[in-house]
């Protein structure tokens, strides 16, 4: 007899195609999938700016679904997750990363190519900043909702574009309406974007374990080792990216003013990210992050 897993998911069309991705995944390793769908407070606050809404909005609701054995799995995008694991509670998978870079939705089909003074739709505080940082001449309009709300904003709120995960895009077959994607080296994507992970109770990562992609798992943890380090998130900007080029790793990692008007970041290459994680935490703060940071928390 297969191994019946109930499978936690927010139930935004997004979350959806993530959580058929996983359910395909268990299936092809013998598993039998039960889908729940959780209500999260991200969800349900569609009004309120993100960087307002703290730490787990989209993520507590499952891990607490979790820890009440109303389901077996959470399926998660990883940049929802905290850098704070819950005790009882472990990250036992990430499946095979999709791509992590930001993309631009909208008539440009280059950076260059966004006119002057344009209206960009995005609620994301890491996004907003590295913009400003690169265009001030740019003007942030928040936006809140699904993939589909946020790009009908760019006829209902007049924008010249919307900046959204690319991996969201490509997963709900919406890849034509991007322009252009972005460079990591030009924003550096949110720690964890594009993976997707499951969080199962301590003691069950078994069941999951077959699924688990060891260079994403690599690069994550280490990705989350720099944020966490850090903090900020909700008030500064933060971000940090690990990748992979034959045998040599390469962590980013990124630290801005909410108005984009100072900026810092820091790479370092290495046979393993996770060995990277203090030296670029080092440089940052030492680099001004400290300042960023503690101003941000007054």
């Amino acid at each position: 007899m297969s191994l019946l897993l109930r499978l936690g998911t927010r139930g935004s069309p997004l979350a959806q195609a993530q959580a058929r991705l996983a359910a395909d995944a268990l299936t092809a390793a013998g598993a039998e999938i039960e889908m729940v769908v959780v209500s999260t407070h991200g969800d349900a606050a569609q009004s309120t700016p993100l960087g307002e809404l703290g730490p787990g909005a989209f993520a507590s609701a499952l891990e607490e679904a979790l820890l009440a054995d109303e389901i077996d799995v959470a399926v998660h995008s990883a940049k929802d997750l905290t850098g704070d694991e819950l005790d009882g509670l472990a990250l036992a998978a990430f499946l095979p990363r999709a791509d992590p870079r930001d993309a631009w939705c909208g008539e440009a089909r280059s950076f260059g190519d966004i006119p002057v003074g344009a209206r960009v739709g995005t609620s994301s505080l890491r996004r907003s900043s590295a913009l400003r940082s690169l265009r001030p001449d740019l003007t942030m309009v928040p936006v809140r909702g699904n993939v589909q709300t946020r790009l009908a904003h760019r006829t209902t709120s007049d924008l010249d574009g919307v900046v959204l995960a690319a991996c969201g895009l490509d997963r709900i077959e919406l890849s034509y309406e991007i322009g252009f994607r972005f460079p990591v080296t030009m924003i550096v994507p949110e720690s964890g974007q594009g993976a997707i992970a499951l969080q199962t109770r301590t003691g069950d990562e078994a069941s999951v374990a077959a699924v688990d992609d060891a260079d994403t798992r690599t690069a994550v943890m280490a990705e989350r080792g720099v944020t966490r380090s850090l903090g900020g998130g909700c008030r500064v900007p933060i971000a940090a990216h690990a990748y992979r080029e034959g045998a040599v790793w390469t962590l980013i990692g990124w630290v801005g003013s909410p108005d984009g008007t100072r900026t810092i970041r820091h790479e370092a290459t290495g046979d393993n990210p996770g060995s990277l994680v203090d030296t670029i935490v080092d440089q940052l703060l030492a680099d001004g992050g400290r300042e960023l940071l503690t101003e941000g928390a007054a």
